[in-house]
């Protein structure tokens, strides 16, 4: 239906508001109301019978208290030669240039370099965004790697750690799946870490292609492609950190 948002959005009272939005309890938050703290589009209100939705402006002494986001979680199936970044001074493609335009507002989770493909996801809340990328969150993330030859024992380094450039790289897990195939999975989350780690062991990577971060999983989901993941799957990735 296209009738205005507003007349069926549902407005909360004011002190459940408050405690949604993670600042305070509601038996904290009237008792605030009631020492006057809070103001509703910029008036001082002193009853806790107020009703409010995202549209209005909540404050406490002046501070503004931002409502709760619901959260929305995507899978991308991320394009080879696309930058993950809103905007590149090089001016290459970046991965907002391949997304519908109802999801250019979506912040990405980590990041794939240029040349990777894969699973990345996307969201609407920033704060989910930045505890899923954590590295003390050791969310694992799997790689199928195409290398040009392999080398089993150089492998093993990898397997057990590995600094490269003064850079330490925890333990990766690496099954062989053909004479030039490899599946990686790690769960640090550096930068180019898979690459940087293959090529020390004299891997070097010519493709990348991530297939799952976490329990989400890349599926048959096609290149530039993007699906909304259901609550239970937001639940199951909110429980491993």
């Amino acid at each position: 239906g296209n009738r205005n948002q507003s007349d069926n959005r549902m407005k909360t009272r004011i002190a459940k508001f408050i405690a949604d939005s993670g600042v305070a309890s509601r038996r904290a938050a009237e008792d605030m109301i009631a020492r006057g703290m809070v103001s509703v589009n910029g008036k001082t209100i002193d009853s806790p019978v107020c009703f409010v939705d995202a549209s209005d402006i909540v404050e406490i002494n002046g501070k503004p208290v931002a409502a709760r986001i619901d959260t929305k979680l995507y899978a991308f199936n991320k394009p080879i030669n696309t930058m993950t970044t809103a905007h590149d001074p090089a001016g290459r493609k970046t991965i907002y240039d391949c997304l519908p335009a109802e999801y250019r507002n979506l912040k990405y989770v980590g990041r794939l370099d240029y040349r990777t493909t894969g699973l990345l996801l996307l969201t609407n809340d920033g704060e989910f965004a930045r505890k899923l990328t954590l590295p003390s969150s050791h969310i694992p993330r799997v790689y199928i790697a195409t290398v040009n030859k392999i080398d089993t024992t150089a492998l093993d380094r990898a397997r057990r750690g590995i600094t490269v450039d003064g850079i330490s790289y925890r333990p990766m897990q690496i099954d062989i799946i053909s004479q030039n195939e490899l599946r990686v999975c790690v769960d640090e989350g550096k930068k180019n870490e898979v690459r940087i780690v293959l090529r020390a062991c004299g891997c070097p990577v010519r493709k990348l292609h991530r297939i799952s971060f976490g329990v989400v999983k890349l599926g048959n989901l096609s290149v530039g492609q993007i699906r909304e993941l259901n609550q239970k799957t937001i639940d199951a990735l909110l429980k491993t950190l």
